[in-house]
């Protein structure tokens, strides 16, 4: 492994990323895939789901992440390289468990530019001549034939801005992500001055007409997590980042906090906003006219005319620069997972802007590929929240074995009552996958088993030169994990069973202690300290010193 990790010779193909990004720029990546379309669905979504008590919602998503940005900030501190989340466990567990969470960490960000393409398309049917690119299938918005076709052009159009390297990408993205911000805050200055009515925080059936399961389904099921997804993103191309110890700690603990500051305030002006004939049959009635364009309808509905305009303009803007920020991040943990052996070699191969140009065009066909089982935003938003909540798990994991096997390790950002926080966080993190029910978690799983089939067939067919070693015993917590997660699913009230076996409450319960059974687990069966330290000189040194 150290050797096939060293400086190419001249002759070879050009495999070294530029660090060329600042701290802004790492603030806007994280920033920028944080405001994406989420604010543009989630605040009406929640609402139908749990009533006004969406607030609660939003607060407790608000708290599960960014105690799990904090965690990934000490980790993206210790250790600036390209696709961070992947590799983490890695160090920590070695090949099984690297390649588990590479992998779930690869799904998650090559399915999150296609699901913002849907949210682009879906806001443009305001316009009569784009109605043909969807239509109506079981009570939601598909993408047509037609809608198709334009959702892989688009796709083509962010992979091929990113090909003008890193450093063009963060301008750009900068650029984006002010208008992105500005945007909401806007609707939320606007909307909150001119209709702002407080008794609809205690209409329509009262603040939790549907009870606090309600409130619990809502955080995954409405998009309230995926909205506040893309804290990472500063940490997946630490591996470019100029002063990556200094800035990555920061970017990643102050784009969550942005981001969720605004997300509450857009739910609360959007609820009060609403004129009362909207919900007059209940708030899982909420209907006006062209309510599939949450945001700007309900601009238009209050006669602000000009504020819709211009969030018919963010729906463009906003969800395609997640998008161009993701298909960023796809091919940098595919390079992260190349070069830790799991994926074919090729994927380390960059042009000589330091773009990995493989992964780019495996990050549009991937992307591509999505969009046909999943043809609505809400359709892949759940699986999305799944699979990166899963790839956060394994965060705390890494956490907890490298306080115990580098203490002394210099962190750039140290947690504090980290020994308390980590193994918290991943009860957290679990209990999301849990609520989002057996329909989504079980979808994972089949995910889950493909990703395991591609990466038999890299090892099988020696398409890396690379051989990773499995460890099995420090990854024997694994598939118990696995499997207990979808278990516990299964028979609890967030399963499909109309009398679950374990009944509402009791089933977070066993999450929890399930959780820390897998977690101290874990901690014990790590590698040592030397076999760590080790693998992070072969990979952390080499692209370090390669910058």
């Amino acid at each position: 492994m150290a050797a096939a990790d060293q400086l190419s010779p001249p002759s070879a193909p050009n495999r070294n990323l530029r660090r060329e990004v600042g701290l802004i720029g790492l603030l806007w990546a994280s920033e920028g895939s944080i405001i994406g379309s989420g604010w543009l669905f989630g605040a009406k979504n929640a609402l139908v789901t749990a009533g006004p008590a969406a607030l609660i919602s939003w607060g407790i998503a608000a708290v599960i992440i960014i105690i799990l940005a904090l965690v990934h900030a000490e980790l993206g501190g210790m250790f600036p390289i390209a696709g961070g989340t992947a590799r983490f466990p890695h160090y920590s567990f070695g090949g099984a468990a690297g390649a588990s969470f590479g992998w779930f960490s690869w799904l998650q960000a090559a399915s999150v530019a296609p699901v913002e393409v849907e949210a682009m398309i879906q806001y443009a049917q305001h316009w009569h001549w784009a109605h043909s690119w969807m239509h109506a299938k079981g009570g939601t918005n598909v993408l047509s034939g037609t809608g198709i076709v334009l959702a892989v052009v688009l796709m083509a159009v962010f992979v091929s801005i990113n090909f003008l390297g890193i450093r063009m990408l963060a301008r750009v993205n900068t650029i984006a992500t002010w208008w992105k911000v500005g945007a909401p805050l806007l609707a939320i200055l606007v909307l909150s001055i001119s209709n702002f009515h407080g008794g609809n925080f205690t209409a329509g059936g009262g603040f939790m007409p549907f009870g606090f399961k309600s409130v619990l389904l809502a955080i995954p099921g409405s998009g309230i997590v995926f909205s506040l997804l893309g804290f990472e993103q500063a940490i997946q191309i630490a591996g470019e980042s100029s002063n990556p110890k200094r800035d990555i700690p920061r970017a990643t603990i102050l784009s969550i906090l942005i981001g969720a500051a605004i997300y509450i305030l857009v739910q609360v002006v959007y609820i009060a906003a609403l004129p009362a004939a909207t919900f007059v049959k209940g708030w899982a009635n909420l209907s006006y006219a062209n309510d599939a364009a949450p945001m700007a309808g309900l601009a238009t509905l209050v006669g602000i005319g000009w504020l819709a305009f211009i969030l018919y303009a963010d729906a463009v803007i906003s969800p395609g620069g997640t998008a161009l920020i993701y298909s960023t991040s796809t091919s940098r943990v595919s390079y992260g997972l190349s070069r830790n052996g799991y994926f074919p070699e090729v994927f380390e191969r960059t042009d000589r802007r330091g773009v990995p140009w493989f992964g780019m065009i495996m990050s549009f066909v991937a992307g591509c590929i999505f969009f046909l089982p999943f043809p609505s935003w809400q359709q892949l938003v759940n699986l999305i929240t799944s699979a990166s909540v899963l790839m956060y798990a394994g965060a705390p994991l890494a956490f907890g074995a490298f306080r115990n096997r580098l203490p002394e390790h210099a962190r750039a950002y140290t947690l504090r009552f980290g020994q308390f926080i980590s193994p918290l966080a991943f009860i957290l993190a679990n209990l999301i996958i849990m609520w989002s029910g057996w329909t989504t978690v079980y979808k994972l799983g089949i995910a889950i088993l493909i990703g395991y089939v591609l990466l038999a067939i890299t090892q099988v067919f020696k398409l890396n030169p690379i051989k990773p070693q499995l460890d099995f015993k420090a990854a024997q917590w694994l598939l118990p994990y696995l499997l207990g997660i979808g278990l516990i699913t299964y028979l609890g009230s967030f399963g499909p069973r109309t009398k679950p076996v374990i009944h509402f409450g009791w089933d977070m319960g066993v999450i929890a202690v399930f959780s820390l059974v897998i977690y101290f687990w874990a901690l014990a069966v790590a590698l040592p300290t030397d076999r760590i330290q080790s693998m992070i000189d072969e990979v952390v040194v080499v692209e370090e010193e390669a910058a």
